[in-house]
């Protein structure tokens, strides 16, 4: 079972393979915002939850994941390296 660090580590090589970037999102102030925004060529973006295998975004999480929802933006829980090509396609393709 692969660790909340090596998925991330997956999602970052993944879109880095795509000619993209996934900077880590730190927003000062604003707590609960996703892990990572995966920026894709040709303008296509989504934030991304990265947490272990079987682990659950905490409340507050939920709620940020919810605000962006609305707001329009994509927003993914990633926890299993297999989900990241599903991920990316569908960001890619959006």
């Amino acid at each position: 079972m692969k660790s909340e660090k090596q998925i991330e580590q997956g999602l970052v090589k993944a879109v880095k393979n795509m000619g993209g970037i996934a900077p880590k999102f730190v927003s000062p102030g604003f707590d609960g915002m996703p892990d990572r925004i995966v920026l894709l060529p040709y303008g296509k973006f989504a934030f991304v939850e990265v947490k272990a295998p079987g682990k659950k975004p905490r409340p507050l999480q939920v709620s940020r994941h919810g605000l962006l929802q609305h707001l329009g933006f994509k927003v993914y829980l990633l926890n299993d390296m297999n989900q990241i090509g599903g991920i990316l396609d569908d960001i890619r393709t959006a």
